[in-house]
């Protein structure tokens, strides 16, 4: 009898489906070849390399849930179970005789009871995602990008094309000087000694405290709820109330779900609590940040740098407003990329299934 596995509804989660049950459509299994073949051609040959590496869960039945209650109605004769959102208590595992594994899309437990699932014998499975690691990543290199002024000085190597941005060049006395930044562009930082402020300690959030951390910048965070001292410690974040992190950073960077309660999320009362001349960095959805309170805050000066991936509309515009900011940059949905990211980590859980399932 083919394996019956529970997965929360995901567009991402859904590719289980696409490669361990049969009976997935011919429209969804097209549809995801085509979203991968740019960087991964061969959409069909992935799926039997990863059908081959799993022995024991193919073919399989995939039955994929949205809420909690379906969830519930879901696990009597299931053996595994995938969540991203969805809570694992005591009662999802009370209604899962079979269940021998629960696999969390991600690393943090907090709404799974690892107690109970241990109890009853049930097995916890966690996934670093690759995904994740790129969006701290992007987050990361726009920053850097900003700090250096890269994407206003990128080419402009020549006196006449710094002219042509207001430097006019003045040779240094080199008999007593260095000649570094003999452009002599103001207003460059570095990333070392300065305040950021976390917004969303989850998973994205903890992947770029790690790399903030080792770029020896300042970590406060902040969410609905203070996360543990031991998490604290571990990713070097210190906690604040939202108008004092906003207060004391020089960089803001929001990692919230795209929910309605995250929608404008920093509007015109919170970017004027942000220092003068911090930076804002999104790469959540564009909406967390109020459009109209961001142009306002740029033409002001007030608001020192932004960046933003994805974008406000998709897919942008030439005449976008905010390209006529110099210190503004915007990616086209790049952050979670390589679509090799989602591959490996898809590959790499379908995997740990199979042999949690096959007792190894």
């Amino acid at each position: 009898m083919p394996p019956v596995i529970v997965v929360e509804d995901d567009r991402f989660l859904r590719i289980v489906g696409v490669v361990l049950d049969p009976n997935a459509s011919r429209e969804r299994r097209a549809a995801y070849a085509d979203f991968f073949a740019h960087d991964e051609p061969d959409f069909d040959g992935w799926c039997d390399k990863v059908r081959r590496q799993a022995p024991g869960l193919y073919p399989a039945e995939v039955r994929y849930v949205e809420t909690q209650e379906a969830l519930r109605e879901n696990l009597a004769d299931a053996r595994a179970l995938i969540v991203e959102s969805l809570a694992v208590g005591a009662g999802e595992v009370a209604a899962a005789p079979r269940l021998e594994v629960v696999q969390k899309f991600g690393v943090d437990l907090r709404r799974i009871d690892a107690a109970a699932c241990a109890a009853s014998g049930v097995a916890v499975l966690t996934l670093r995602r690759r995904a994740n690691i790129a969006c701290a990543e992007l987050a990361l290199t726009l920053m850097l990008v900003l700090a250096r002024r890269v994407n206003e000085l990128q080419g402009r190597i020549s006196a006449k094309a710094l002219a042509a941005l207001g430097y006019d060049y003045k040779p240094f006395d080199r008999r007593h000087t260095p000649n570094s930044n003999w452009g002599r562009i103001p207003g460059l930082q570095i990333l070392f000694g300065a305040t950021v402020g976390i917004i969303g300690l989850g998973e994205i959030g903890r992947e770029f405290a790690l790399r903030a951390a080792a770029f020896g910048m300042r970590i406060l965070y902040t969410q609905r709820h203070q996360a543990p001292a031991a998490i604290e410690q571990q990713y070097r974040a210190t906690y604040r109330p939202m108008e004092l992190l906003l207060a004391e950073s020089d960089w803001v960077v929001p990692f919230v779900p795209s929910v309605p309660a995250t929608q404008n999320l920093l509007g015109r009362a919170e970017l004027e609590r942000m220092r003068s001349g911090a930076r804002l960095v999104n790469i959540s959805r564009a909406n967390v940040v109020d459009h109209a309170a961001l142009i306002e805050a740029l033409q002001s000066g007030r608001l020192g740098g932004f960046g933003l991936d994805p974008l406000y509309e998709t897919p942008g515009r030439d005449d976008d407003e905010l390209l006529k900011f110099p210190n503004v940059i915007m990616t086209p949905h790049i952050a979670a990329q390589p679509r090799f990211n989602a591959l490996d980590d898809l590959e790499e859980m379908m995997i740990g299934l199979a042999r949690a399932l096959a007792g190894r």
